[in-house]
């Protein structure tokens, strides 16, 4: 599972875009003159994810404006977008229509209109419509990349670059810088913007004039054919792009107070009680806590005091399914979550932010490394180490192995079974777990067998129990599949086999069950039930995608399918628990405010809010053996934790809204940071008093 279909395009995506038109040489790039605007730009455009082509656009100029195909797949997934837009004398859309089908298959049916002065459009929220006051640009949800390009023409007609947005917030273009790009055997002068306004971060893309050239991301490009070998380059920019925004930021939030910091008028939360304290203070000097000494104990010379007004304070949280980037990485911070386990990752993008966040010139969490191995296949995930054969599986192993930097390998679903025990029989010798899905053609069965340490995903589980021999897991059935759950007898021999050899051989599950929730639940014009306690603090183009659908429920048939597979979800976690199965908490929705809905799931599943709090922080330290410095708060720890006015062992809710986190002993207001993503706060900043 990966991120949904318009964090793509604010720049957020993993690893996710393959292909719509012919495969196109090098070199071979075709040129037309655009009608609408008047220059010569490329009509094919090749997506590319870590250096592999996996997509393409082809773009038709019309009589007055343009005609789009765009196509991708990867890891067995993808969007397909067919568009036709017309545009005014202005460059303004002023009729968009879109169709096709969005990452996890729910139809797109988009379209845009002028009807005499008022705007009307329809996308997978509802119909809606308004009378702008003058010149708006309609933010299309599920379009193609190319509407950067339609963007950035009228913007930069704009003195200050600037416009008012629909169906929300505004659009603000600027110049990052101009470079030279080459095909190898031509060079040409383009310029790199960043258009913010409607969603958390800028996205960055490349103009030749009022031509485009390609979308830019640390992890993947759409680049005019002809330049894949840019790719790489490019790449690294965007990265130092983000880098150079995140640094800013940094710069302004992260309080690095002089001399020991104490946080006066608080209640620790002890993982080992399940129990809030009496009020006291925290004291921390640098990167540890010091001491919790009495409320009667005086602030000292030289201490900064935090007025900690009565709250929570809570050790740092544990995210157990993270795919790091920049974005992420900061606003999981501001989520109390002051650790994570990245589950596979472009390996050179990850470490390079692991190096900036260890340096203290971005906020992010610790990251704990798994070594991401991924059979080459038509359907591969194209992270990590891809491999051909079972020793270039096993030299993966030992890859990871030598560089010191993973706590475990996770195998994806394109690997040969066969080569599975060689896999674990090299990782175990190295001191490496093993955690991954379930290989197509297999079930989880063999892989408890085969000796996996930990199960991820707990539809990879269950799919076992429903799926017909042969059928390929490697494509969106692993997820459609699920329609077939509430046919299925939970009590039969089969889940009972699978349990019991669980618990016997120690396999943990990571059953991301918060990402099942939104896949299983989400419904067009409806809030996703995971969001709404925060969906109306984010900016417009989250909110539009929270009320949209991700699968394709075409029938009620359907609708009561995927509402009973969530049902069984929910009891088989339920029987696992019950049973023995250690259940670890992550998301692969980026974590944050989704990790706080991960961890208030297990309610559900019979777990009280105490017992998830201590899970989610102590448990998974316990689980990494990082606990003698992780976990808790008492003095010689490290200052990893974060304070809520209210008690989320009580209402767990309460969890959610946060005033401070100390991250490593560097302190962060959340509230400080929400509106530069376009987020707005939750709290206020609490009182602070310089030393005396």
């Amino acid at each position: 599972m990966s991120m949904t279909m318009k964090s793509i395009w604010a720049g957020m995506a993993i690893a996710a875009l393959a292909a719509c038109s012919p495969p196109v040489e090098n070199g071979s790039t075709d040129e037309v003159s655009s009608a609408a605007h008047g220059a010569p730009e490329a009509t094919r455009f090749t997506v590319l994810v870590g250096g592999t082509e996996i997509g393409g656009m082809d773009i038709q100029p019309t009589e007055d404006g343009y005609g789009i195909e765009f196509e991708y797949r990867n890891n067995g997934r993808g969007p397909t977008i067919t568009e036709s837009v017309t545009l005014d004398e202005n460059g303004l859309p002023v009729d968009w229509t879109i169709s096709g089908a969005s990452t996890f298959g729910n139809p797109i049916d988009e379209s845009f209109e002028y009807v005499d002065s008022e705007a009307r459009w329809r996308d997978a929220t509802g119909s809606d419509q308004a009378i702008p006051d003058g010149d708006a640009f309609y933010v299309p949800q599920d379009a193609s990349p190319y509407w950067l390009a339609i963007a950035a023409r009228a913007l930069l007609a704009r003195d200050d670059m600037s416009m008012a947005a629909i169906p929300g917030g505004e659009l603000r273009l600027s110049e990052v810088e101009q470079l030279s790009v080459s095909n190898g055997e031509a060079s040409r002068d383009v310029t790199a913007y960043g258009l913010s306004g409607t969603s958390e971060n800028p996205t960055y893309f490349l103009m030749d004039g009022s031509a485009f050239f390609g979308l830019i991301t640390p992890g993947f490009a759409i680049l005019e054919a002809g330049y894949e070998a840019e790719d790489e380059r490019l790449r690294a920019l965007a990265a130092g792009y983000g880098a150079s925004r995140f640094a800013e930021i940094q710069s302004r939030v992260a309080h690095h107070y002089d001399g020991p910091v104490r946080i006066r008028n608080v209640r620790v939360f002890d993982p080992e009680t399940l129990a809030l304290g009496e009020p006291v203070s925290v004291v921390v000097d640098g990167e540890r806590v010091s001491a919790i000494d009495a409320l009667d104990v005086a602030t000292q010379p030289g201490e900064t005091e935090i007025d900690g007004a009565g709250g929570s304070l809570i050790p740092g949280l544990f995210e157990m399914h993270a795919h790091m980037g920049e974005t992420s990485a900061f606003l999981n911070i501001a989520a109390g979550v002051t650790s994570v386990r990245d589950m596979g990752n472009n390996n050179a993008v990850l470490g390079e932010l692991i190096t900036r966040i260890e340096a203290g010139e971005v906020a992010g969490p610790r990251v704990h490394r798994s070594g991401f191995i991924e059979g080459r296949s038509p359907f591969s995930s194209n992270n990590g180490i891809l491999v051909e054969t079972e020793a270039e599986a096993v030299a993966a192993v030992e890859t990871y192995a030598a560089s010191g930097d993973y706590i475990q390998v996770k195998v994806y679903n394109s690997m040969n079974p066969d080569w599975i025990p060689a896999v674990i029989e090299a990782a175990h010798a190295n001191g490496l777990r093993v955690a991954g899905h379930v290989p197509a053609f297999t079930n989880a069965d063999a892989m408890i067998a085969a000796g996996y340490d930990e199960m991820t995903h707990i539809n990879q589980v269950m799919l076992g129990w429903v799926l017909e021999e042969g059928e390929d897991t490697r494509s969106l059935l692993r997820l459609t599949a699920l329609r077939r759950l509430p046919a299925f007898d939970l009590d039969s021999d089969a889940v009972r086999d699978t349990i019991d050899a669980m618990v016997a051989n120690g396999v943990a599950i990571d059953p991301t069950y918060a990402i099942h929730e939104a896949l299983l639940l989400s419904r067009n014009g409806e809030v996703s039930p995971g969001v709404v306690d925060y969906i109306d603090h984010m900016p417009v183009e989250t909110q539009r995608g929270a009320r949209s659908a991700w699968a394709d429920i075409a029938t009620d048939e359907d609708d009561a399918n995927y509402r009973g597979a969530f049902d069984q979800i929910t009891q088989t976690l339920r029987m696992m628990r019950d049973a023995g199965v250690f259940i670890v908490p992550g998301t692969d929705l980026g974590g944050s405010f989704a990790h706080h809905r991960e961890l208030e799931l297990y309610q559900n599943i019979g777990m009280t809010p105490a017992e998830i709090i201590a899970w989610g922080s102590h448990g998974m330290a316990e689980y990494l053996g990082v606990d003698d410095e992780l976990g808790s708060i008492a003095p010689g720890m490290l200052a990893d934790f974060f304070l809520v006015p209210g008690d989320p062992t009580t209402d767990f809710k309460d969890l959610k809204t946060i005033a401070l986190v100390s991250a490593n002993g560097t302190f962060y207001y959340p509230t400080e940071i929400y509106p530069e993503f376009g987020i707005l706060p939750f709290t206020d900043v609490p009182a602070v008093s310089q030393p005396r």
